[in-house]
């Protein structure tokens, strides 16, 4: 019988048992990619976020508690534009409200002359033109059921759909733009900004333009990449941080379970270990024998796991409001996430019932009932 026949042999022997830790492995491995496929998800929105119109790098408040919390005065703008290497800049309001069964709707407000400069893609209709008119992105017109002439109200104030426009950023295809004079007297913030948007003079470095808007002002952050929202939004530091909990978490309820199966599976094998002893295995290969197997259930879990993660992220993904503003994303770094967890667990939690085979005397292991 070759080794790893034997290591299958002794996973079978106790099916249910073998089964149940699987499962527990994996429910651990599932939460943590798919926290993880969210994160990374909301961060590309972020990124998405800080770059529409085609704008290199978005500027907000310095030490916001959120993105959306930031306010800079109007003035601000003609300071960023007055920055050496800014080709073009224009400032922005948005607010999040629920409008229609979305919690999460985002309303950009934007001068005309700059939303007519971000060449947006209007497949019907038109770009507003006053301020009581709304351009709507081709999702939130799906779920809304509006066409050009219909009613929309934002925070109460009520806007006429001029247009719908295309586009594969989730949170412009969930949301709308309007004017910014509307927009501020749909919140009551007459002369603020959350955000400024800016395109760089060609053949300049953006990390040199960025720099130098900082410098510019103390209010000022500026924002091109999602690591860098941790100047104005502590959200996507706060999802890492929990996905290293889970995963820490998920290593440790892990290591229990299968040092519970595998010290199980010693004992109740102690003669068979002893046999083994006895015609020639050295301890290093009974040490190998536990680990292959406590290696087999994890991998077997980690695959269960990265299966149920992507399974459940994408049924999280079918509640409108949810779906409206994430996609999830899965980068390749989550997946070995996952197997190095299922790994880190197969260890841990071979180590003592391995030193437990290894320590057993042929001749006592022989005696054993």
């Amino acid at each position: 019988m070759s080794f790893f026949t034997l290591v299958f042999r002794n996973l079978v022997r106790h099916r249910t048992r073998s089964l149940l830790t699987v499962l527990g492995i994996g429910i651990g491995i599932t939460t943590v990619v798919a926290l993880g496929a969210i994160t990374s998800g909301f961060k590309a929105s972020a990124q998405e976020l800080a770059h529409i119109g085609g704008a290199d790098f978005m500027v907000a408040q310095k030490g916001a508690a959120d993105m959306t919390f930031s306010t800079l005065p109007e003035d601000d703008l003609a300071v960023v534009q007055g920055v050496e290497g800014v080709g073009r800049a224009w400032g922005a309001l948005f607010v999040v409200s629920r409008v229609g069964a979305n919690p999460f709707f985002m309303t950009w407000g934007i001068e005309r002359d700059a939303l007519a400069a971000m060449g947006l893609d209007v497949t019907r209709g038109r770009l507003p033109v006053t301020n009581s008119e709304i351009l709507l992105g081709q999702d939130a017109a799906r779920s809304l059921g509006a066409a050009p002439g219909d009613g929309v109200e934002v925070e109460g104030r009520s806007f006429t759909v001029v247009g719908v426009h295309e586009t594969d950023a989730r949170f412009e295809a969930s949301g709308a733009y309007a004017l910014l004079a509307g927009v501020q007297a749909a919140v009551r913030k007459p002369g603020l900004l959350t955000a400024i948007y800016v395109v760089v003079e060609g053949g300049t470095a953006v990390d040199e333009v960025m720099e130098r808007v900082t410098a510019s002002s103390t209010r000022f952050a500026a924002i091109s990449t999602a690591d860098e929202y941790s100047q104005v939004d502590q959200g996507i530091e706060l999802l890492d941080a929990a996905n290293l909990a889970i995963s820490l978490l998920a290593i440790v309820i892990g290591a229990i379970g299968v040092m519970n199966t595998m010290i199980m599976s010693v004992f109740e094998r102690t003669r068979e270990i002893g046999i083994l002893r006895a015609v020639g295995w050295r301890g290093s290969r009974v040490v190998r024998l536990v680990i292959g197997e406590s290696l087999t259930l994890c991998i077997v879990a980690a695959g269960v796991g990265i299966l149920f993660g992507i399974g459940a992220t994408r049924l999280v993904t079918l509640v409108p409001a949810i779906g409206s503003v994430l996609e999830p994303a899965y980068p390749l770094d989550l997946f070995v996430r996952g197997a190095v967890i299922a790994v880190g667990v197969a260890l841990v939690g071979a180590l003592y019932p391995a030193i437990r085979a290894v320590r057993l005397s042929p001749m006592e292991a022989l005696r054993h009932e």
